[in-house]
């Protein structure tokens, strides 16, 4: 079965909407803080704002030149903290060599990081706590596998990658005593050995790695469910563009062999903005219910 994540992130973007159209007062606020005129951040952000307006979120867009300074940024977090009306900051990524990011992503107020990012709302991940915010990929993977009906307690699930984004707090989650958790969680990285091996013991496999086609067909069992979280240009030169948009799977020779399996595009990526939204959502709706 080929999962489609547009669908399933277009049904929830309809929850939210339904939400935010009944809530009394101000609407949920989101500020995206873009540093630098980066093409791709300009084309992501435009996206989360585009996606923001669909679902009634009030989204501000503060664009900032490329010489900005790591001290006129961190001044803006701090104002952007002491908002009450302004729900989530999220700060585009890459930023530009002058700033350090990890200072920077840390400096965001926890309650209004609905990145996920900061080091409270990680640790509340590892300690399994659910009031603070999971990074939106990961969440975005956790919907995908409850709406679809993935089993997952007792499963033998291999993550590919240990990033801060995905990887690492993928698999804190997978690993949770909760409906969606329970598996038996295994984490590779390009130190791993024989991760052949690795894929054809395990029945859910998430890869996160940024190499197309990695994944190929004599790597699985029959039956395994996958998650392909890659994103890869490839040359293609029957495309306008000259390129096309691969994941980490080579999905036309593995969808076969899978009992689900998402695509790229079209399968994690739309699941991430929704998530997006739904934390900023969470957000406000804790904000409401507890304001500072």
């Amino acid at each position: 079965m080929i999962i489609d994540g547009k669908k399933i992130a277009d049904e929830i973007q309809q929850e939210i909407k339904a939400t935010v159209k009944g809530l009394s007062g101000r609407p949920p606020c989101l500020t995206v803080i873009l540093v630098g005129g980066h093409p791709p951040s300009q084309i992501y952000v435009k996206r989360k704002t585009e996606a923001c307006a669909s679902v009634g979120i009030r989204s501000i867009r503060c664009e900032l030149p490329e010489n900005t300074t790591e001290v006129e940024l961190l001044i803006l977090i701090d104002k952007l903290n002491q908002d009450p009306n302004v729900d989530g900051i999220l700060i585009q990524l890459p930023l530009p060599h002058q700033i350090n990011p990890t200072r920077v992503t840390h400096h965001v107020n926890p309650e209004k990081d609905v990145d996920g990012f900061h080091p409270l709302n990680v640790g509340k991940i590892l300690i399994g706590e659910t009031d603070g915010f999971i990074p939106c990929t990961p969440l975005g993977i956790q919907k995908l596998i409850e709406r679809s009906s993935i089993e997952i307690a007792g499963k033998n699930v291999l993550m590919i990658g240990r990033s801060n984004i995905v990887g690492k707090p993928m698999a804190a989650l997978l690993m949770q005593n909760t409906p969606s958790g329970n598996a038996t969680v295994t984490i590779a990285n390009r130190y791993s050995k024989d991760i052949k091996s690795l894929c054809l013991f395990s029945d859910i496999i998430i890869v996160a790695i940024g190499q197309p086609k990695f994944i190929t067909a004599d790597m699985i069992k029959q039956g395994t469910a996958i998650i392909d979280v890659g994103i890869n240009k490839v040359d293609d030169p029957t495309k306008k563009s000259g390129y096309k948009i691969v994941g980490d799977v080579d999905f036309p020779n593995v969808a076969p062999k899978c009992s689900y399996i998402t695509p790229v595009p079209g399968g994690v990526g739309p699941m991430t903005i929704a998530m997006l939204l739904h934390n900023t959502l969470k957000s406000y709706q804790k904000r409401q219910h507890n304001p500072s």
